[in-house]
């Protein structure tokens, strides 16, 4: 049997004063403004991430970064999506701003414009193995420092585990 392709995400355009904002102010750098499910995102490039977010802090007042994460497309070129969830409290609105990187690249760390991305850099690190650039403090947070690997990455099965780590610390052999 062979399995199903994954379901495409069915995305409508994002129409609105903001997204017509963040297009005239950022241009062709971004690459997409939809909507899924009533949540509005953009898709930016990579080098230009920084620079919106400051926008959408200091212009915008989207003082609120929720979360950084990732996804892992392995058999992309650009391999992640990066993903920063903002809310407004003013707006009672919520945003999301994406953006694909290659493995290795090292996109900008936005700690200097959200200092609560000082944790949730390191944890995109710790889980993916992406680093960001100008970080004050680029190591693991959740994960011991000698843990090798990055467990969200795909080729991270779910039952492995750094066997040794678990070995030497722990004093057990690994039920796996």
């Amino acid at each position: 049997m062979n399995p199903k392709p994954p379901a495409i995400m069915a995305t409508t355009p994002w129409e609105g004063e903001l997204s017509d904002r963040l297009a005239a102010r950022f241009g062709e750098a971004v690459t997409e403004r939809s909507s899924y499910l009533g949540q509005n995102f953009i898709v930016v490039e990579s080098n230009r991430i920084r620079q919106v977010l400051e926008y959408l802090h200091q212009e915008e007042d989207f003082e609120y970064l929720v979360d950084i994460t990732a996804v892992d497309y392995p058999k992309r070129d650009k391999r992640f999506d990066l993903v920063y969830i903002l809310y407004s409290y003013g707006l009672n609105d919520r945003v999301r701003v994406k953006a694909q990187i290659a493995d290795g690249e090292r996109p900008d760390s936005v700690t200097p414009v959200y200092l609560a991305a000082n944790w949730l850099e390191r944890e995109v690190f710790d889980m993916f193995g992406i680093e960001f650039g100008q970080h004050p403090n680029m190591r693991r947070i959740l994960l011991p420092d000698e843990w090798r690997g990055y467990p969200l990455r795909k080729e991270y099965g779910i039952t492995q585990m750094d066997n040794q780590w678990v070995k030497d610390n722990l004093g057990i052999e690994s039920g796996q």
